[in-house]
């Protein structure tokens, strides 16, 4: 697993996993915010720009993460939290493990498989796929998402990098994830966000999570469209976590 360390001397530990066609650099405004209080990992997902191998599944990505914090963070961590596709890789890690860190911040993270969508993904990427390295093409795609300006070079950069088989394989698994039973013996406090302005499927989604965990909070954020917490406000998204663990 490859990833990005800020503040590697603090003792309490967060984990933030990036969304679908992203990297590490989703989470980078927050690192540095939290830098000086916690030691803040930045996984890079499988099959992602720099990543160490290809992407092959949701349940392996978690059971790569579940190996990386017992290896290097003594089996638990203070926090992960995780957008659109890294919000299901954290569900998955907290289904494989229910004590693999106290406290979880879930992002926009689908939970109903489509399985019309799932089919049409591979011709709808391996025709339009060419298209990524075309700067115009990548900025209406950008814009399209709703993320802040200063990240387009970043994202330009690495979704040039994404092959083919990696961007067809992480929408697949993105759009076919469903919730385990396991997930409800987790001991993790567990909070749900979800824009108000998301797709029906993703506040169904959100809906479907916080019945699977009776115990856990669910904040539908006024205005925001998909990711656009994490991604644009950073400093909101540090407050709310703050106020988790204090």
């Amino acid at each position: 697993m490859q990833y990005k360390e800020y503040g590697k001397g603090n003792t309490d530990t967060i984990i933030l996993l990036h969304g679908g066609g992203l990297s590490w650099w989703n989470f980078r405004s927050e690192a540095e915010l939290l830098q000086e209080e916690y030691h803040v990992i930045l996984p890079v997902l499988d099959g992602h720009a720099d990543s160490d191998r290809p992407f092959t599944s949701i349940e392996d990505n978690a059971s790569e993460l579940i190996l990386f914090i017992d290896e290097d963070c003594g089996g638990q961590v203070l926090l992960i939290g995780g957008l659109s596709l890294g919000a299901q890789i954290l569900l998955e890690t907290l289904s494989q493990r229910s004590d693999i860190c106290r406290y979880a911040l879930v992002e926009s993270a689908a939970v109903i498989p489509s399985k019309l969508t799932n089919v049409l993904i591979g011709p709808a990427f391996g025709s339009s796929y060419g298209l990524i390295k075309n700067r115009s093409f990548a900025k209406m795609q950008f814009k399209s998402l709703r993320i802040r300006e200063d990240l387009f070079e970043d994202y330009y950069h690495d979704t040039c990098k994404i092959s083919k088989p990696d961007m067809i394989a992480f929408m697949k698994a993105n759009t076919s994830y469903s919730l385990k039973e396991s997930l409800a013996d987790t001991a993790a406090q567990v909070h749900i966000l979800a824009g108000e302005k998301e797709n029906r499927e993703i506040l169904r989604s959100a809906d479907l999570i916080q019945k699977a965990l009776p115990s856990s909070s669910l904040n539908i954020l006024p205005d925001l469209h998909h990711g656009e917490f994490s991604l644009n406000y950073p400093e909101q998204y540090v407050r709310y976590m703050s106020e988790m663990i204090l």
